[in-house]
């Protein structure tokens, strides 16, 4: 219908309707929204005598008898009936039946009524009574009719088609006897209780209709009928075909579970298999898919084939049937393919390719690659569907559908919703294996970047495990160490960086790098975490301190044992405090520590607390990924953490440090990495460490040297007096020529003999290269050439100037350093 205003001409002249057929024979008006004429037809001039020049513009209101008549229009109904009295031209009273209609403008470009009155069939005829009869017969709906004991009366020809008996061959049978199928005695319920409700339904089934060897879906409306008493006389069932409906909400929902499925982790195994799951078998009935060794960029030239072959490897499959006879190879293993096999076609072309077992293009395949085709005829294969996995750019393989137990082959909506899926798939595989890479690097990186073999020290025994997290977060920056410090001391650390991949992997590394060189000039706990924290401020700075640039920031726990003094100074950065096992009592507590910001944050203070550890205590430090889950509040983790330390004692430290893991992540599959390092105590006996006080005096130089014989003497090491004698002399030479006030001197046996002078000035010395004629400044330059490490570190009332120097090879007194 042509939309056009009131006064416009339509297409078949001054009436919109005037394109409708048999003119003469209705009565058609057209009001405005005022009730003014604005369009008259013929059949309206035969009914009253006016013609349309003389009606056109003239309010409706004066062709009625009774102008109470045009109440309607005030009520402003959307449609109107009745009988209305309208006065002929000559001056008659007509008693005519109207309809009228109103016409809105948003759905019809008009605005007013449509009046409309017929002038001809309106009495009922004998013609008439027999149309239903053949209405019945003929109509294009399958429609028969039930008894009331279910039994067929009458079925039009439709229904005949579709139950494949003629209406005398099938009456007096129950539906459920015509059809023989369950759905034919669920259907035969539906009429019952119809039946017995006296209320339509409606029913969705899936049935064969006769001779068809597939099934449709169909729509049944049934309704109860009754006579002109009243009475229930029978049911009637009408079929409508909607398979193509049927079909299209199928295939849509297979979008959407596709979409909802596929994708769920970044594993590309498990990704592919999730693909070939949800078309398995919803859209085939066997179907696989295979990758590509290399990806293959679009813009670069095609795969090259080696002897006319395509090698891909198997990533996943699937088949109607439990043991997968259609897999000629599992996943895994790599396969050849031949250039006319559709899955070559299919990646060289970046299209969709279908092969039906009659197309030439299948013989052209089974010609050269004639084991599958032999194998697929024994199958039934009938047709084949291969789709390219193609994302971003990329082809990165195939994924290929069989069909050979459903008789229907693929057709170009299959092809459309194979699509849609395996495109869906790509991406996500694309998704996994860019993940997969980065993992790799990330983990690669990381792996370099860790202590490969932590150091052993007399101080503590140390144990680590190291968990890289699971799923779609991606390898993060945890990291851990064990840092050889001076006078037989040792720092232990354990830090999680923001983030994960390559960006936190890198930024761990800077860290980790960082907090050694801190760590080698003796730096407080608190000290050195505040250099650290402005180090990331710094880092941050660097990379533009967003998360496209890599937003940096961690936490991190530093702590210092002294195996002389049994003390432990420990320091945290917002990091998880560490457990701490007892081993007179096996008690197990968390160490109560002055929380700290984390690190980047900037101007806020660090504090260490001190604690006196008995030998054999446990520190278990770690970072948040083993105490804190998704499903798992940390307070709950720790609970656990303490369940594992109180555990009977494991054989060794590092069976225990696998117990703890294993108790807190059973399943292996961290949500965050996991670092954990444990450490058990020493102490060094009393024996092994000597103090002397010495006046500010050069002429302590002899005593000092004849102690230092003495004791090593004692200890068994006379090889060792002179190159000690040495070193003391001149550590001590420089903190009397250098300082003021008392000096200590103090011997360590550990696995070095470590030499250490202390004195009451803060200014560190320094190697100098002196002159020829020069008579000092070589003093620290022969001990640095005689000691294995040397260095100094300042505490609240001075320094301290320390040497390592190493003990002979075949020194057997060792063994009694520790209790």
């Amino acid at each position: 219908m042509s939309t056009v205003g009131f006064g416009q001409p339509s297409r078949s002249g001054d009436d919109p309707w005037g394109s409708v057929r048999d003119e003469g024979s209705t009565a058609r008006v057209l009001l405005d929204a005022s009730g003014r004429i604005t369009h008259w037809n013929k059949g309206a001039g035969l009914l009253l005598g006016h013609t349309a020049a003389q009606m056109r513009g003239r309010p409706a209101t004066e062709l009625l008898a009774d102008p109470a008549a045009a109440s309607f229009c005030e009520e402003r109904p959307l449609r109107w009936k009745g009988t209305v009295g309208l006065r002929h031209r000559d001056g008659r009273r007509l008693t005519v039946r109207l309809l009228a209609h109103r016409l809105r403008e948003h759905e019809s470009g008009l605005d007013g009524w449509l009046l409309v009155s017929p002038l001809a069939g309106t009495d009922r005829t004998a013609e008439d009574d027999q149309l239903p009869r053949s209405a019945f017969l003929y109509a294009p709906n399958a429609l028969a009719l039930y008894d009331t004991d279910i039994r067929l009366r009458r079925a039009n020809q439709a229904m005949e088609e579709i139950i494949g008996l003629a209406e005398d061959e099938a009456r007096g049978l129950r539906l459920s006897e015509i059809g023989g199928k369950p759905q034919s005695i669920e259907l035969e319920e539906e009429l019952r209780q119809a039946m017995a409700s006296g209320r339509p339904r409606d029913v969705r089934t899936r049935l064969r209709s006769g001779g068809e060897s597939r099934e449709h879906a169909w729509l049944a409306r049934i309704a109860p009928v009754w006579d002109g008493e009243g009475e229930l006389t029978a049911v009637a069932l009408s079929a409508v075909d909607i398979t193509g409906e049927d079909r299209a909400q199928d295939r849509l929902r297979l979008v959407n579970d596709a979409t909802r499925r596929i994708g769920s982790t970044l594993e590309i195994d498990r990704t592919a298999q999730e693909l070939v799951d949800v078309c398995v078998p919803r859209l085939a009935d066997f179907g696989h898919v295979d990758l590509l060794a290399t990806p293959y960029l679009h813009s670069d030239a095609a795969p090259s084939l080696d002897d006319g072959l395509l090698t891909l490897r198997r990533v996943s499959h699937r088949s109607v049937r439990e043991d997968t006879p259609e897999a000629l190879v599992e996943p895994g293993q790599m396969w050849s393919h031949a250039i006319a096999s559709s899955p070559v076609r299919a990646v060289l072309s970046g299209e969709s390719v279908v092969l039906h077992k009659d197309d030439p293009a299948f013989r052209a395949w089974a010609e050269q690659e004639p084991v599958r085709a032999r194998h697929a005829r024994e199958l039934g294969v009938h047709s084949v569907l291969s789709v390219p996995l193609s994302a971003r750019g990329v082809t990165l393989g195939v994924a290929q559908f069989f069909r050979y137990r459903r008789p229907d082959p693929f057709t170009p909506d299959d092809v459309l919703v194979a699509r849609e899926i395996v495109a869906r798939g790509a991406v996500c595989l694309d998704n996994a294996q860019r993940f997969t890479q980065e993992r790799e690097t990330a983990l690669a990186l990381q792996r370099s970047l860790l202590p490969q073999k932590l150091p052993q020290r007399s101080a503590v025994q140390v144990a680590r495990r190291y968990l890289a997290a699971a799923g779609r977060t991606g390898v993060g920056g945890d990291w851990f160490d064990v840092i050889p410090l001076s006078g037989a001391r040792v720092g232990l650390i354990v830090g999680d960086v923001v983030g994960h991949g390559v960006q936190a992997s890198a930024t761990m590394g800077r860290l980790r790098t960082a907090v050694r060189t801190l760590a080698d000039v003796d730096l407080p706990p608190d000290e050195l975490l505040t250099h650290l924290d402005d180090l990331v401020l710094r880092l941050s700075e660097e990379t533009g301190g967003d998360e496209t640039a890599g937003d940096i920031g961690a936490t991190c726990l530093y702590a210092v044992y002294d195996p002389v003094t049994g003390s432990c100074t420990v320091a945290r950065a917002g990091h998880p405090p560490p457990v701490l096992v007892d081993p007179r009592t096996g008690g197990v507590t968390t160490m109560e520590l002055p929380a700290g910001p984390p690190l980047g944050l900037g101007g806020l203070p660090f504090e260490s607390a001190e604690f006196s550890l008995a030998e054999g205590s446990v520190l278990a430090l770690f970072t948040d990924g083993l105490v804190e889950r998704r499903d798992q509040e940390m307070d709950e983790g720790y609970r656990l953490l303490h369940e594992a330390l109180t555990a009977p004692a494991a054989p060794s430290l590092d069976a225990q440090c696998g117990a703890v893991i294993e108790a807190l992540l059973p399943d292996g599959a961290p949500d965050d990495d996991v670092a954990l390092l444990m450490a058990r105590t020493r102490v060094l006996d009393a024996a092994h460490v000597v103090t002397w006080e010495i006046p500010d005096d050069p002429a302590v130089c002899a005593i000092a040297r004849k102690n230092i014989g003495a004791q090593l003497t004692r200890w068994k090491l006379r090889e060792a007096v002179f190159t000690a004698e040495l070193v003391v002399t001149e550590l001590i030479a420089n903190a009397i020529r250098h300082a003021s006030g008392p000096i200590r001197l103090r011997l360590i046996l550990d696995r070095t003999l470590i030499v250490e002078v202390s004195d009451t000035s803060s200014t560190a010395p320094h190697l100098r290269r002196a002159a020829s004629f020069d008579e000092g400044g070589r003093g620290l330059m022969l001990v640095a050439q005689l000691a294995q490490r040397w260095g100094t570190r300042h505490w609240a009332g001075g320094k301290t100037i320390w040497a390592e120097l190493p003990l002979p090879d075949d020194y057997a007194g060792f063994g009694d350093t520790l209790r």
